[in-house]
């Protein structure tokens, strides 16, 4: 897996799970979100830097409109505004791991997905 830096935006958890290196996994997973939901945004909240565990964590909240093709339902005109919140682990200038902490479960029930 190759390594990436801090993403923009919203981002996959970037183990390689879409295969190949993760900048690829952010590409297919900005795809994968932004067709269903071409209005897609996000909204960073606040920002904290831990030098002693070395991590950061991002707060924002994301927002989209399912207006298009792609979702595991046709378009349902449905909103989503969902809090986050990513913890990256760094290696040097480098994400060694990213943890995102969401809860899918309402932001799915909003879209009309679940």
């Amino acid at each position: 897996m190759g390594r990436a830096q801090a993403p923009h935006g919203p981002a996959p958890n970037p183990t390689g799970i879409y295969g190949g290196s993760a900048r690829d996994a952010i590409a297919e997973f900005k795809h994968v979100l932004y067709t269903p939901l071409p209005d897609a945004s996000y909204e960073v909240r606040s920002f904290a830097v831990d030098d002693e565990r070395q991590n950061v964590a991002a707060y924002g909240i994301f927002r989209g409109t399912h207006t298009g093709e792609g979702g595991p339902v046709p378009p349902t005109g449905q909103k989503v505004e969902a809090d986050y919140i990513y913890v990256m682990d760094f290696d040097g200038d480098r994400i060694r791991h990213m943890t995102k902490i969401w809860n899918d479960g309402i932001s799915l029930k909003q879209l009309g997905w679940a």
